[in-house]
């Protein structure tokens, strides 16, 4: 049987979808604004079946536009294109009766306050925090949570004014900074409400897989590399994470509750985490495909195609059929990021043509091209200049080939 699915304005990791999709010979409806910051990349354009051209903020003119194309020809599962689009999403699933995200459990994915106190409820160990909406509350906030802390918005991504403080002076700062934003993710101001919380220390790690009929199942467990604090920028993920046997179980394990305290039970989870001695303490949660091609490393290293299992479930149909299982193609994956360090534009990569052209390099994408005006806070994915994909025999030589990769390529400057 050939099916029908609605992606709500794709990007990024989600991009996945339609393209795993249309492999399968089934239809793809992308909607899409069109316009300003949401526009679908020209590959998926090429890809989807039909183009619905609609606000996709606008959620009456949205599910008017989704009801209109469901009944003309039917459509078997919605997904969501990104982080922000899981609410409308999780709306339009339940607005034609399919499977999909409860829209009790989509308040606690988004809101990273509601997130934590759903998973301390369920006995699970969460940083110390308290939500901040006003710069006069960050005094009572720091005094309850004490330092080091970290401030983070309640419901964005992409470690989006995400920074460590070590003062009153440093939180301040960092919620003025947050108000005077005016820049835009998907056409959306960013949130100013922000959640203080206690610092943890420790290796960070994700925890991805999907949900299906209520269990719970952790596919990879992945290495995260962050640049220096006060930020966190992510530099690299290795899949599957160098760890012994018990403690990856002991992650997934944690993993699984969380997952199950937010009320994730269908659909694709990614849950970040870290380890303070011994013990994994919640970051995030979000109920959508991981992004930075952790889905494609998971591929590589495990044989399972997250998209194409996500979309067999929503829709019933048969995951072999669906081609969601395949044979891994190597025992570990990594990606590598470059940056310009800070020095807000760059001339040249020096050994990236001789690197690229290494046997376990799988792709090299250039993120922005030289002389292009680079932030240079080093703040958020947006500072990130290239990539490279890799594959190893092991954990522990990806992790060796991430830090060879960043000693053979130098970034000169302008």
């Amino acid at each position: 049987m050939s099916y029908r699915v609605l992606v709500v304005q794709p990007a990024f990791s989600a991009n996945a979808y339609v393209v795993h999709a249309r492999s399968l010979g089934w239809d793809v409806v992308v909607a899409s604004y069109e316009n300003e910051g949401r526009k679908v990349a020209d590959a998926v354009r090429s890809l989807a079946t039909e183009i619905l051209t609609v606000d996709t903020n606008d959620n009456a003119a949205l599910e008017a536009a989704v009801e209109r194309a469901h009944q003309r020809n039917p459509i078997h599962a919605v997904v969501a294109g990104g982080e922000y689009y899981v609410p409308a999403a999780a709306r339009l699933s339940a607005r034609l009766g399919l499977t999909g995200l409860d829209l009790a459990a989509v308040d606690k994915v988004r809101h990273k306050a509601r997130m934590r106190e759903a998973v301390a409820a369920a006995g699970l160990e969460v940083p110390k925090f308290t939500v901040v909406r006003e710069l006069t509350e960050i005094d009572e906030a720091c005094a309850y949570v004490g330092f080091p802390a970290v401030i983070k918005p309640v419901d964005s991504g992409g470690s989006v004014h995400v920074s460590r403080v070590d003062s009153v002076e440093e939180a301040r700062a960092a919620m003025a900074a947050m108000h005077a934003e005016e820049g835009l993710e998907f056409d959306r101001a960013l949130t100013t409400d922000a959640i203080l919380e206690q610092y943890v220390p420790g290796t960070e790690y994700s925890a991805d897989g999907y949900v299906r009929d209520g269990e719970v199942v952790v596919v990879a467990v992945t290495r995260k590399l962050l640049g220096p604090e006060p930020r966190f920028l992510e530099l690299g993920h290795l899949t599957p994470a160098p760890l012994d046997t018990p403690t990856r179980d002991e992650i997934a394990s944690y993993a699984t509750g969380v997952v199950e305290a937010v009320g994730i039970t269908t659909g694709p989870f990614h849950c970040e985490l870290r380890l303070n001695d011994g013990r994994p303490v919640l970051m995030e949660v979000a109920a959508r495909l991981p992004g930075d091609k952790i889905t494609e490393l998971m591929e590589m290293a495990t044989g399972l195609a997250l998209p194409g299992r996500v979309l067999a479930d929503l829709t019933g149909a048969d995951p072999v059929s669906a081609q969601a299982h395949r044979e891994p193609v190597a025992k570990a994956a990594g990606i590598r990021f470059l940056t310009a360090g800070g020095t807000g534009s760059y001339s040249r990569l020096d050994g990236w043509e001789e690197l690229t052209t290494e046997p376990w390099v799988v792709a090299s994408p250039v993120l922005i091209e030289p002389g292009a005006g680079i932030k240079t806070d080093e703040a958020d994915y947006s500072c990130r200049i290239a990539a490279v994909v890799f594959t190893a025999d092991s954990p522990e030589e990806a992790h060796e080939r991430w830090s060879e990769i960043g000693d053979r390529v130098r970034v000169l400057g302008a």
